[in-house]
């Protein structure tokens, strides 16, 4: 019975295999050359060092959301344009403004700027903004949340000394 089982079980490898072996291969993929791999790592961290030269104000900002973001988070972030796909908020652009907002849970000013340079705005070409327009944005975000003045500057310096209320990791009572 054991000898069987041997058997069988060294076939079934055997044919494992053969069958990837038959397997066509697609040439997908390439070793990214450090230039590319550059282009590509662009994590910006909480205390903001891989952040880029530029600066904004909220009343800047206010003036690139208009143009960019107002059309699915609303002209004060609270809006919900229901057409996109983002499976956390239930398929609505997430609130950005507010207690409710996504802003405010955030632990660090730095991954508000990461996120919108990385994927803002939607439907136009991700990243296309300019490093002045996100710090510009981010300080709009901040603002409509409270957590800065209007004509406070972000930029590499400023943003990561902005105080988020999870900052600590723990939620505000």
């Amino acid at each position: 019975m054991l000898l069987r089982l041997i058997f069988v079980v060294a076939g079934m490898a055997l044919l494992s295999v053969a069958a990837v072996a038959q397997m066509p291969t697609y040439n997908l993929g390439k070793t990214l050359s450090a230039e590319e791999l550059r282009a590509w790592d662009t994590g910006i961290g909480p205390e903001g060092k891989e952040l880029p030269p530029g600066s904004g104000t909220a009343k800047v900002g206010a003036k690139v959301w208009m143009l960019h973001c107002a059309k699915c988070h609303g002209a004060d972030g609270k809006y919900q344009w229901p057409l996109r796909a983002h499976p956390p908020s239930g398929g609505k652009a997430p609130l950005l403004a507010g207690e409710k907002g996504v802003v405010v849970s955030r632990q660090f000013a730095t991954t508000i700027w990461d996120y919108i340079k990385r994927a803002m705005p939607l439907g136009e070409e991700a990243g296309s903004l300019t490093a002045d327009e996100v710090y510009a944005v981010t300080a709009y975000l901040l603002h409509l949340n409270g957590f800065i003045k209007e004509d406070a500057v972000m930029d590499a310096k400023s943003l990561p000394q902005v105080r988020m209320p999870h900052r600590s990791g723990i939620p505000p009572k």
